[in-house]
């Protein structure tokens, strides 16, 4: 069951109460590079990118916000550290989000100034809690980076904005630890109905980091919580946005292009199924249609197991059956077995 929290609106993208768990990346880009930002958004955007986030160090990036937000179409979210101007500069050039830390940018003069702007144009902040840079006194109250002390730093930043009454507001509590990451999650979505940004931070290499996100990630979507998301990796942001939509899928989230499901192959197997199933995989990234599509070793079993899919192949001895809700529809030598089958996916 989800858990319901307060409903806020990032550029148009309504998070939290019933609203589908957006799907997040980041730039990696220098944001002072327009043209190159912008590219990257934009191809982000074309393979489901909901929100985009940028980093901000200094002026010069965030007077840039303005041209790129210009040229995209979904929310743009700055992150900053420390400078108060810099978050203020943003919300002036039209960003659509501010991830910060009230605690870290100044006096409460300063915080004060940051949400009177936030307010008047109705702009979200973001609060980032992050393991790798708690603070020190909490490191030393819970003997390290602990899930109460991660909480506990979420909340006194919250309290910050509450004193100045604003409330429109999403959490993010990370740390590369996933138990820990589990443990804080659970317990801030507890005592609070702010909405959520999931992920695991430093999760790794495309392969070690979507299994650490998958496992985070996918644990916290099956208790209900998470409003919105990044599935952070060392890679191309491309691949982030092309997890996260396989692991909201396989969570029963989201229907939004093709699901591949494979066998793990045995001796009965008489063709490189491996590489075909791989094969597979890439070409359907450009398939935007709701269907199964299953790739099947054993031209004996293979229709029979894969039955629920819309379509799929099994292999033989050099060749390979294309069937459609486990009717086979016709044989194809091994070498043609891919194109064959896409043309039928194409057809449907």
């Amino acid at each position: 069951m989800r858990k319901k929290k307060r409903v806020v609106d990032i550029g148009g993208v309504k998070i939290g109460g019933d609203y589908p768990i957006a799907i997040q990346s980041m730039c990696n880009t220098n944001t002072r590079n327009v043209k190159a930002t912008v590219e990257q958004i934009i191809e982000l955007e074309n393979i489901g990118c909901e929100i985009i986030r940028v980093a901000v160090p200094d002026m010069e990036a965030a007077e840039a916000i303005s041209d790129i937000k210009k040229s995209i179409h979904i929310p743009l979210v700055a992150d900053i550290h420390f400078d108060y101007r810099i978050a203020l500069e943003c919300m002036k050039n039209g960003v659509d989000k501010v991830r910060i830390n009230p605690g870290n940018i100044g006096d409460r003069e300063r915080v004060k100034e940051v949400v009177e702007m936030a307010k008047e144009r109705s702009i979200p902040i973001r609060i980032g809690v992050n393991g790798g840079s708690l603070d020190k006194k909490l490191l030393n109250k819970y003997g390290g980076v602990t899930a109460e002390a991660l909480v506990e730093s979420a909340m006194e930043h919250i309290e910050i904005l509450d004193s100045l009454n604003f409330h429109n507001t999403v959490v993010s509590i990370k740390v590369s630890n996933v138990p820990v990451m589990l443990d804080a999650y659970r317990k801030f979505s507890e005592i609070s109905d702010i909405p959520l940004h999931i992920g695991v931070t430093e999760s790794g290499t495309l392969n070690s980091g979507i299994i650490k996100s998958s496992v985070g990630i996918g644990a916290l979507l099956a208790e209900g919580i998470g409003d919105t998301m990044r599935v952070s990796l060392t890679a191309n942001p491309t691949e982030e946005i092309y997890a996260a939509y396989s692991i909201q899928q396989v969570m029963g989230l989201r229907k939004k292009g093709a699901e591949l499901v494979s066998c793990p192959t045995c001796g009965r197997t008489q063709i490189d199924l491996i590489k075909i199933a791989d094969e597979v995989e890439k070409r359907l990234r450009n398939i935007n249609k709701n269907i199964k599509v299953a790739v099947m070793g054993c031209a004996v079993n293979g229709p029979g197991e894969a039955r629920e899919a819309d379509i799929g192949i099994a292999g033989g001895n050099g060749v390979g059956l294309i069937f459609k809700h486990g009717e086979i529809i016709r044989k194809v030598s091994e070498d043609k077995i891919v194109d064959e089958l896409m043309k039928e996916i194409e057809a449907i």
